[in-house]
């Protein structure tokens, strides 16, 4: 990987103040191997940066004393080295999220949010209140969007419609798989004749929330797969399928009409996987721009190995507004990673997903992608090591914990990923786990006075 030193420190820690302390961490679901893991805290830095939380925010959560030019819908701005959103007004912005604020659908969840909340609008004001408490200013992916955006209280939103997934429904041969969409030998139908006319018909729903100055952007889709042997996965495909028909042809402009397989190169392999990135997000941003030209363009929320491939970053970044990434198997940010994020797309980024779980909650944990560590208390601790890292990337504009409630074991309905474990920041049954929301908010009051005394070092 190349270096990245000009973007960002050469490491996120080696010049702070900051001490350390371990925390035990189980990498793969009980099976018995913890391993003390550095975590550096919001306590641990100096005095005149914690001793006080932010002030002066409007009703988006941006800084009134910090302008640029108001365009009434949020947009991005490049100020001195760092990457920020711009609120309607004109205020610098960074978006503090929780992802699946939904309520839960198990006969015993709904049994609960009646007689706990009333209903659904009931349960979404409460929501808003206990996210605005605790620090939060956003909704990421997967908000119960008809409530969540009626409270007296709103937050700044995100919506996520699913172009590839819902077109690959509608064609067929797609399947579930434990947090995304599966797709045949990971090809996405993105060279389909059809695609593109779905993507203009699909995004016809943006229309109905254009002129809504609360909603920050929109995803595209989630954890596509963008594999780098997929010049090869793609002609493996049926020869009447389009996605062969244009890799083979992609192939005989290289190496001339008898190439096959066997003449695939490291530079091609590079080379289709960009020209894949660049035709899906070429294809879906202009839906979205023609339809709503708004609002931000966040991305298909890269995942996985995408998160080290400098050339998908490079393929998609004239076509983002934002690049956003479900950022797993990280107990803190790479600074060469999360740097070359920002390098190579010349775009902002955030981290779409993270989390981790606790063995204190009851719950199995069995699934889903996130740390397991002791207890809440821990969780917490992660994100304040997690967070206090992202905010020392000058690239990065905002971050969504995954998410809202602990999985509920009722739900037969759940997808793998989201079966038995402590994601939540309330359990299934809508209790907030207070130790880990204090530390959440010890940090995210804090987030905007952080952020200049790493700019200052």
């Amino acid at each position: 990987m190349r270096a990245y030193g000009l973007v960002l420190v050469l490491s996120l820690f080696m010049t702070s103040r900051i001490s350390a302390e371990g925390i035990q961490v189980e990498a793969a679901p009980n099976k018995g191997k913890w391993q003390s893991h550095l975590t550096h805290l919001v306590k641990d830095l100096p005095p005149d940066v914690t001793g006080k939380s932010d002030s002066g925010l409007n009703t988006f959560g941006g800084l009134i004393a910090r302008k640029e030019k108001a365009t009434g819908f949020f947009h991005t701005a490049k100020i001195t080295g760092r990457w920020w959103l711009v609120d309607p007004d004109g205020c610098l912005f960074i978006h503090r999220g929780i992802a699946s604020v939904s309520p839960l659908h198990s006969a015993p969840a709904e049994s609960v949010m009646t007689s706990k909340f009333g209903g659904a609008a009931q349960w979404a004001e409460k929501t808003s209140d206990l996210l605005r408490e605790y620090g939060f200013n956003g909704l990421g992916g997967w908000a119960d969007i008809s409530n969540m955006e009626s409270t007296p209280r709103r937050l700044v939103t995100t919506r996520i419609w699913n172009f590839m997934s819902a077109y690959g429904k509608k064609r067929g041969g797609t399947v579930q798989q434990a947090g995304h969409m599966g797709y045949p030998n990971d090809c996405i139908f993105v060279f389909d004749p059809d695609f593109e006319t779905f993507c203009d018909e699909h995004a016809k729903q943006l229309e109905a929330c254009k002129n809504d100055p609360w909603i920050l952007g929109h995803f595209s889709d989630n954890e596509l797969p963008f594999k780098h042997d997929c010049l090869a996965n793609y002609l493996k495909l049926p020869e009447s399928e389009p996605g062969h028909k244009a890799a083979l042809a992609w192939l005989k402009k290289k190496h001339g009409a008898n190439a096959s397989a066997k003449d695939i190169t490291d530079a091609n392999r590079d080379e289709f996987l960009a020209h894949v990135v660049d035709t899906y997000c070429s294809i879906v941003s202009k839906a979205i721009k023609k339809h709503d030209p708004n609002h931000l363009y966040l991305g298909a929320r890269f995942h996985g190995g995408d998160l080290s491939r400098s050339v998908i970053f490079r393929a998609a970044g004239p076509h983002l507004d934002v690049v956003s990434v479900n950022y797993y198997n990280a107990w803190t940010p790479s600074a060469e990673k999360v740097a070359m994020w920002a390098h190579e797309s010349g775009k902002p980024f955030m981290v779409t997903e993270f989390y981790a779980k606790g063995m204190d909650s009851g719950m199995a944990n069995m699934t889903g992608a996130g740390w397991t560590v002791k207890t809440q208390a821990d969780r917490g601790r992660f994100y304040q090591n997690f967070v206090l890292g992202l905010l020392q990337a000058k690239g990065c504009v905002g971050w969504h914990w995954f998410k809202y409630a602990d999985n509920d074991p009722a739900d037969t309905k759940a997808d793998p990923s989201n079966v038995d474990s402590n994601k939540g920041i309330v359990t299934n049954r809508y209790e907030p786990y207070k130790p880990l929301l204090e530390l959440m908010k010890e940090l995210n009051e804090r987030a905007y006075g952080l952020i200049d005394h790493f700019d200052k070092r």
